[in-house]
């Protein structure tokens, strides 16, 4: 990320939901762009992409639908990756033989509509939610 680019405001939506998701837990992308009224979950990705608050947001947490990997650092594949899977791990972040990570790692956004501006109106940062 440019370092004197700020984040939009739907990126710090996303920054702020993703330090939800607890230790040893992960959630998808599908999730999060569900969770911020967003139906794009491209969108989320492409905001992760440009997380310039790691690991204090640990977009490491956030993987496929498929429960696969995804992307890490802009890549999907190689040394990356392994990074990212090498991070859950030490989480306490389990794996099924496949290499998807186990449905019992899995977080959802129970309390989410908490942290969810009102439809129309996106919370600056700054503002209280």
């Amino acid at each position: 990320m440019n370092p004197s680019r700020q984040p939009t405001a739907f990126e710090q939506r996303v920054y702020d939901l993703t330090r939800t998701i607890p230790k040893g837990r992960v959630s998808t992308y599908r999730h999060l762009a569900r969770a911020l009224g967003c139906g794009s979950s491209q969108a989320v990705g492409q905001a992760l992409k440009r997380n310039p608050f790691a690991p204090e947001v640990p977009c490491h947490r956030v993987v496929k639908t498929d429960r696969g990997l995804g992307g890490f650092a802009g890549q999907t594949e190689g040394e990356k990756i392994q990074k990212k899977r090498r991070m859950l791990e030490e989480e306490g972040v389990r794996f099924e033989a496949g290499g998807c990570v186990s449905p019992a790692c899995m977080y959802d956004f129970q309390n989410y509509e908490a942290i969810t501006p009102p439809p129309g109106e996106l919370a600056l940062e700054g503002e209280s939610r």
